[in-house]
């Protein structure tokens, strides 16, 4: 059948659409305020600025074509992160701190999941141009209170830090091999695996027993003072320690946990990384974290971190808002200019008008109205829809 859409593909209908556009526009004013300026990526670009710093995950879920202009491969964007990293790099080219935030459909070649769509509704928010641990307290502040804004409160923000995989990785001179198969392992909380690996990997006992230690570092606070005892004394694993304990504090309002074993986005990020959690969700409903090395990747190194979500997942956990319906009125025919008045001062306040075409009688509430314009008196009255 040739009107059947792809696997994973849906149709936007008006009930949906209308509850995407007001909690897009919501969120995006809320940015606004805080600072965050609206960017807009081109829907294709050339495959190599698409996956540039993105990590080989993000190049297996992209869509790629041919240009015809110029013969070399593009590709649909699969996520927008790169593309607004691009904008701040080479495009803006600012020197001092930079906040975009950006909304729009990304196309992927295999759903993240049974339930999820191939073409996610993004929205994020970038912050380049500080290291500092107060860049990544302000982007979870700006998540935490745009799920707040949408109804779907974070229940839980899991928090890690993937320096910390790297610091241990490094220490026990794991290979390229060895290491990815350590990322996986480790992210899965597989021990046994990860035991097996670690042992034919030459690494000493030490440092085994660090890497080991990381899938049962999760929880409270107390995960941190646990990993200040198991985890070796080194710089780098003391640093990021300490701005796990500064987010702690900094954002004790927020129902932060720790998970020391969540690599998410090993190949992409290079410190914090966070996972928020809402509603009936079985999965996050928002990612971020911090990917500097990603922004080194486009000539020009900048501090960044971020995060984004699936508009469409998160307005399915939102609680339902009734929409206003709309106003039936007649249609003009004989040129009242106390009618005409009448809606253009309605259309003014924000209402809705549906103009009544001859032959349709009964069908109006399919259109999404609730009243209609009668006259009454000789003035112009708003009733309901079946009122007399």
């Amino acid at each position: 059948m040739r009107w059947v859409l792809p696997d994973y593909i849906q149709d936007v209908l008006p009930d949906e659409a209308a509850r995407l556009e007001d909690l897009r526009r919501r969120l995006l004013d809320a940015f606004r305020v805080r600072g965050y300026q609206l960017v807009m990526p081109p829907l294709i670009e050339y495959l190599d600025a698409l996956t540039t710093g993105a990590g080989r995950d993000l190049g297996l879920r992209t869509f790629q074509l041919v240009d015809q202009l110029s013969g070399r491969t593009m590709g649909v964007r699969a996520d927008m992160t790169p593309q607004v990293t691009r904008i701040d790099a080479h495009l803006l080219n600012r020197a001092g701190v930079t906040r975009l935030c950006y909304c729009g459909s990304v196309l992927h070649t295999r759903p993240s999941s049974y339930t999820a769509t191939r073409e996610p509704l993004q929205l994020g928010a970038e912050l380049y141009g500080h290291a500092g641990i107060e860049a990544d307290v302000e982007v979870l502040c700006v998540l935490a209170g745009a799920m707040h804004l949408a109804g779907v409160p974070a229940t839980r923000i899991d928090v890690g830090h993937v320096g910390l995989f790297h610091a241990l990785a490094d220490r026990a001179g794991l290979d390229e091999a060895a290491r990815e198969d350590t990322f996986h392992l480790t992210q899965n909380k597989d021990v046994p695996g990860l035991r097996d690996v670690l042992a034919a990997s030459g690494a000493d006992a030490a440092a085994r027993a660090a890497l080991l230690a990381l899938p049962g570092l999760y929880g409270g606070l107390e995960t941190l003072d646990a990993a200040e005892n198991l985890l070796p004394r080194i710089p780098e694993v003391s640093a990021a320690l300490a701005d796990l304990r500064r987010l702690a504090a900094d954002l004790a309002d927020l129902p932060l946990g720790f998970d020391l074993a969540d690599l998410r986005g090993f190949h992409y990020h290079s410190g914090l990384v966070f996972a928020a959690y809402g509603g009936d969700a079985p999965e996050a409903l928002a990612l971020g974290g911090r990917y500097d090395r990603a922004a080194e990747a486009f000539g020009r190194g900048r501090a960044a971190t971020g995060f984004s979500l699936d508009l469409r997942k998160l307005a399915q956990c939102a609680p339902a808002a009734a929409q206003p319906g709309a106003i039936l009125a007649p249609a003009d025919g004989t040129g009242d200019p106390a009618l005409r008045a009448e809606l253009a001062r309605l259309r003014e306040a924000g209402e809705a008008i549906v103009v009544a075409l001859p032959g349709h009688d009964g069908t109006w509430k399919e259109a999404g109205c609730d009243r209609r314009l009668v006259q009454r008196d000789g003035r112009w009255a708003v009733v309901a829809l079946d009122g007399a």
